[in-house]
């Protein structure tokens, strides 16, 4: 399958947001999504964007049915480890499901990885769902190890009125 892999630019932020709808009908989450194309240009492509974005493309002859030449991305940003310093975190990877099983996703994470490590971080560090059973046997096959078992971490989140409540001096 002939693809290619490049940086996302804010042309990009509507096909982001159909594939991020996609990503999460795909987890059983769509009702939890609330940015908007508007918020994907504002908060990836400002002075000091909050995210980096990767896309997947195929030539107009591969596109979906729909017209769709960009089949897959991925999301991250830099964060910091206060044990090994410098890391970066896979916000989210996808691959359209017509398009699985051809290298795509493994480029995208590949891609990420070596941002990661051209940006001197240590480690790569992302969620995945219990359930989803071939994208674990894919991370496990790339190496990657699940630090909720080896390590017992949880993955925590404060959010709504609890982070209003928290933020309260």
């Amino acid at each position: 399958m002939d693809f290619s892999i490049r940086a996302a630019n804010v042309e990009d932020c509507k096909d982001i947001a159909r594939m991020i709808m996609k990503l999460a009908e795909y987890e059983k989450m769509a009702d939890h999504v609330k940015i908007t194309q508007r918020d994907l240009e504002q908060d990836g492509f400002s002075k000091n964007p909050f995210f980096h974005g990767i896309i997947a493309e195929v030539p107009e002859q591969h596109s979906t049915k729909e017209g769709h030449t960009k089949i897959g991305y991925a999301l991250y940003f830099y964060s910091y480890s206060s044990w090994s310093g410098r890391a970066i975190y896979m916000e989210d990877l996808y691959v359209m499901p017509e398009f699985r099983g051809k290298g795509i996703g493994k480029a995208l994470m590949s891609k990420v990885a070596q941002l990661g490590l051209a940006a001197g971080c240590n480690q790569l560090n992302f969620n995945v769902l219990d359930w989803n059973k071939s994208s674990l046997d894919f991370y496990f096959s790339q190496g990657c190890f699940n630090i909720t078992t080896t390590m017992g971490y949880n993955c925590m989140r404060c959010e709504g009125e609890a982070l209003e409540h928290l933020a309260q001096p």
